[in-house]
């Protein structure tokens, strides 16, 4: 996948976003971040029992449809609204979860993988990987070693040196 391509589907971009979660660590921050948010929808729910369902309801309308086009790029008023439509209800509650779990998630990202989030290109697909992610290991999935591998998906993204750098035995003098 080169800079100008773009992933036509979500399964075919789900194995690239367990590429980039390949250190549990990482993905065990991930669920800490899903847990925080799914908390936040719980207690806006709590506080506010009917408004914030419908609330909700929209906001999985807007990534359903904003999910459709992610193969065009990134779109920011789908991501827009789904943090304004739930927000508008429980305006403190749901942006500290949505706050929590970019914590979390960038914090594995940055501080432990050192790579850049998929979601800054993908978003609506990074989140909808995420939470896929998160039922696995709530199932007790993914705990451990190389996603890719426990899930048994073809990796085109190990991180190697190109061909044309690695050295044969006798370029770096070692005795034939």
């Amino acid at each position: 996948m080169t800079e100008t391509q773009r992933f036509q589907s979500f399964e075919e971009f789900w194995p690239y976003y367990l590429s980039e979660h390949r250190n549990p660590t990482s993905r065990r921050l991930h669920f800490l971040g899903t847990c925080g948010w799914m908390s936040s929808v719980a207690v806006s729910t709590a506080a506010h029992p009917v408004r914030f369902p419908l609330a909700m309801a929209g906001f999985a309308g807007v990534l359903w449809h904003g999910a459709q086009e992610e193969q065009d790029g990134p779109s920011l008023k789908h991501i827009a609204a789904m943090v304004a439509i739930p927000g508008a209800v429980a305006p403190v509650t749901f942006p500290a979860g949505v706050i929590f779990a970019y914590a979390c998630a960038w914090a594995g990202h940055f501080g432990i993988e050192k790579n850049r989030p998929a979601t800054f290109q993908y978003p609506l697909w990074s989140f909808l990987g995420d939470l896929r992610m998160w039922s696995y290991m709530v199932r007790g999935r993914l705990w451990s070693g190389d996603p890719l591998e426990e899930l048994g998906l073809e990796d085109k993204w190990r991180r190697t040196a190109p061909e044309d750098v690695k050295l044969t035995t006798h370029e770096v003098g070692v005795a034939e």
